[in-house]
């Protein structure tokens, strides 16, 4: 991917909020090692993870800007003379946000609040905003909370007014090896013989980090102002992941957790009549009127079928344990994870 074909990162300041997780630490390589923007910030709340990084990337266009998004008079501190926001900070446990929904709210609904504001009045010019599969038709505190985040990066593009800040979302399923994925939980599980799953018929959408990294980044390049982008990624069930990670291990099931699905969905049917489909993605179009519904057609978009929906179930793409291992060795988030 050519990182400069519409976006001048050279001459952009870039900050990433939650930019010590996964995703924001290999964005932060990703940028680096092709083409380092003038200034790139690292916005987050760990003074012990940012410490780590610094010391594992020295390079003179790195920040590091301590603070949380909750904080909304640090965000305007922060956003000061920014060009690029990659907004990438969640509270993402599914469990977790049942037993602690303020929390998530306060994080996920009320700091993209923060953001939305700091961001239309720094003057910022892009913000892409990290979503999930469980934003769409959510059934759990987790799901809705980042539905009601997406709601509000749409509508920021109203909201700004006068001010030129573009706000766009991307949507995408389970990132391979990331922290807090099902992998290097199995991983852990097959050294006592038994891996415990929650039901077999269970499906997922997958990819990895590094292709997370390039779909957002070619979001900035294509953002309008108000497209949910979902990349077009493969399927796979869990019984297939848990047998070839571990083929000779017995299988427990101990039922779904609460707020768990049992497929994922990126494209509900009730989003479809406002869908078009790429040669890589979908990208949900914004049904507010302000919003011109040719502007896609005009770049190579068609409209979706009547009643389309895009669930890990139906899928037409499909890993393979031997996909899946492929996928593992690529991973630089999982160089010390060996499926066999």
């Amino acid at each position: 991917m050519d990182l400069s074909s519409t976006t001048d990162w050279a001459n952009s300041t870039v900050l990433v909020t939650g930019g010590t997780g996964s995703f924001g630490k290999a964005l932060v390589k990703k940028l680096l090692a092709t083409n380092p923007p003038k200034k790139l910030i690292i916005f987050s709340r760990d003074e012990c993870k940012q410490y780590e990084m610094q010391q594992e990337l020295k390079h003179p266009n790195l920040r590091f800007f301590l603070g949380d998004i909750r904080d909304r008079d640090r965000l305007y501190r922060a956003f000061t003379d920014v060009d690029i926001i990659i907004h990438a900070a969640a509270l993402k446990q599914v469990p977790a946000a049942e037993y602690n929904p303020f929390e998530f709210v306060k994080t996920n609904v009320l700091g993209a609040a923060n953001i939305i504001d700091a961001a239309i009045d720094r003057g910022i010019k892009k913000v892409i905003a990290l979503s999930t599969d469980k934003a769409a038709n959510p059934i759990n505190l987790y799901g809705a909370t980042k539905l009601c985040s997406d709601k509000l990066f749409v509508t920021a593009n109203s909201y700004a007014g006068k001010s030129e800040t573009k706000f766009g979302i991307v949507r995408y399923g389970n990132v391979i090896a990331s922290r807090g994925s099902v992998i290097p939980l199995f991983m852990e599980m097959r050294k006592t013989g038994v891996l415990r799953l929650t039901d077999e018929r269970m499906t997922r959408f997958w990819l990895t980090l590094e292709q997370g990294v390039d779909f957002v980044l070619s979001c900035v390049d294509q953002v309008h102002g108000g497209e949910i982008f979902v990349p077009k990624i493969p399927s796979m069930k869990l019984m297939e992941l848990a047998k070839t990670i571990g083929p000779d291990c017995k299988f427990e099931f101990c039922g779904m957790r609460p707020g768990e699905k049992l497929h994922e969905t990126l494209v509900p049917r009730d989003e479809s009549p406002w869908c078009l489909e790429f040669k890589d993605r979908y990208v949900i179009q914004p049904s507010q009127l302000w919003w011109d519904a040719q502007e896609l057609i005009k770049r190579g978009g068609a409209p979706v079928a009547e009643g389309f929906r895009y669930r890990s179930d139906v899928n037409d793409n499909w890993l393979t344990g031997e996909d899946l291992c492929k996928l593992i060795a690529q991973s630089q988030d999982a160089t010390n994870l060996a499926l066999r």
